[in-house]
C-alpha cells in the first residue's frame, strides 16, 4: 500500500480528514461546471444532469435533490474524484503524501506540529474553496494506528506500520457471520456453508491483504466453532448426538458422556469429542473457505 510505504519513510503521523456528509452536499453546478471542461458530449452531460436530478421517494413523496450525488449509486465515485480533483493537485501542488479513495483523504507528515498546520491550512481550503464542510470531530492528527483507511489500519509497537484489519471491519465481519450461522435459522449445514463461503471468499479477497496473520487464524477457529454450535443445536436429542459422535470416531465412552452433558452449544462446541468429531478437516471436507490458507506461514 502507498500509505505504508509512506509511514516506513519516516512520516509517522497521519492527517486524517473527514468529509462532512460529501455525498449530499455536492454542487450540482459546480460538478457540472467542471464536467463541461472536459466533456464536450452536450446528450451526456445532459443525461448526468438528469441523474443528478433524479427524484428520491422518502414516506411516500418525491423530492428532486438540488445538491449531492446519490450515495452508493454506480457514478457517485467517479463524480466525487471529479469534485476532488482539485483537492488532489492542491496536495500535489505542496507536495504532500497523501492517499485518496472518493472522500477518504489520508496526508501523512514527519511529525505533531506539522500535522496541525497541514489540517488547519487544507481545511481551510476545503471550506472556502471547495465549499465542502470538514467533520472537526471525525478529524484528527494522530499515529497510524489510531486511524483507519478502506478498513484497515496499522500496528504499532515492535512490529509497527504493517497492515492491520481495522476493530471497526472485524465487528461488522462477526456481526455478518452472526447472522449467516444462527441456530434458529432452521437452515441445514449445506445451505449455512454456500451462504458463509459467498462472503468469506469477498471478504478473504479484499482483507486478505493484511500482514496480521494471527487474525485470520483466530477467525477461522471462530468460524469452525460457529458451526459447531450449529451441528450440536441440529443434533437435539441425546441418542443423535451420541450417534454423530461416534460416526466421527469419537469413543462410545466419550460421545456417551459428551452427549449427556447439560452444557449449552458454545461451551460443548469446545469439548474434545465435538472438537475431534467435527475437526478442521471435517470443515474443509464440506468446502468451508479458509480465510488463513494452509500453505500460508504466520507472519507474527
Amino acid at each position: 500500500m502507498k500509505a505504508q510505504s509512506y509511514l516506513k519513510s519516516g512520516y509517522s503521523y497521519v492527517v486524517d480528514i473527514d468529509l462532512e456528509k460529501f455525498f449530499d452536499r455536492i454542487s450540482h453546478d459546480r460538478l457540472m461546471s467542471r464536467l463541461a471542461v472536459e466533456i464536450s458530449d452536450k446528450r451526456l452531460l445532459k443525461l448526468i444532469r438528469l441523474y443528478l436530478k433524479a427524484g428520491v421517494m422518502e414516506n411516500g413523496l418525491i423530492t428532486t435533490p438540488t445538491d449531492g450525488t446519490p450515495q452508493g449509486g454506480p457514478l457517485s465515485p467517479f463524480l466525487s474524484n471529479i469534485v476532488l480533483d482539485e483537492l488532489d493537485k492542491e496536495l500535489e501542488r505542496r507536495k504532500l503524501n497523501f492517499v485518496r479513495y472518493a472522500d477518504d483523504c489520508n496526508i501523512y507528515v514527519k511529525s505533531l506540529r506539522s500535522g496541525m498546520r497541514v489540517m488547519s491550512s487544507i481545511s481551510s481550503f476545503i471550506c472556502n474553496h471547495l465549499k465542502l464542510r470538514v467533520n472537526q470531530s471525525k478529524s484528527a492528527v494522530d499515529l497510524p494506528a489510531n486511524c483507519q483507511f478502506l478498513g484497515f489500519t496499522f500496528t504499532a509497537g515492535k512490529a509497527s506500520n504493517r497492515r492491520k484489519i481495522s476493530n471497526k471491519s472485524l465487528n461488522r465481519f462477526k456481526s455478518k457471520i452472526r447472522h449467516i450461522t444462527r441456530r434458529n435459522r432452521g437452515q441445514s449445514l449445506e445451505v449455512v456453508v454456500i451462504n458463509l463461503n459467498k462472503y468469506l471468499n469477498g471478504w478473504r479477497s479484499y482483507f486478505g491483504i493484511c500482514e496480521t496473520l494471527s487474525v485470520l487464524r483466530d477467525l477461522d477457529s471462530w468460524i469452525r466453532r460457529r458451526l459447531r454450535c450449529l451441528l450440536w443445536k441440529q443434533w437435539k436429542v441425546y441418542a443423535n448426538r451420541r450417534r454423530e459422535l461416534m460416526k466421527r470416531n469419537v469413543s462410545e465412552s466419550q460421545s456417551s458422556h459428551t452427549a449427556f452433558s447439560a452444557k449449552g452449544p458454545w461451551r460443548i462446541s469446545s469439548t474434545k469429542a465435538v472438537q475431534l468429531a467435527l475437526n478442521g478437516k471435517f470443515f474443509d471436507s464440506i468446502g468451508v473457505v479458509r480465510l488463513l490458507k494452509k500453505n500460508k506461514k504466520l507472519n507474527i
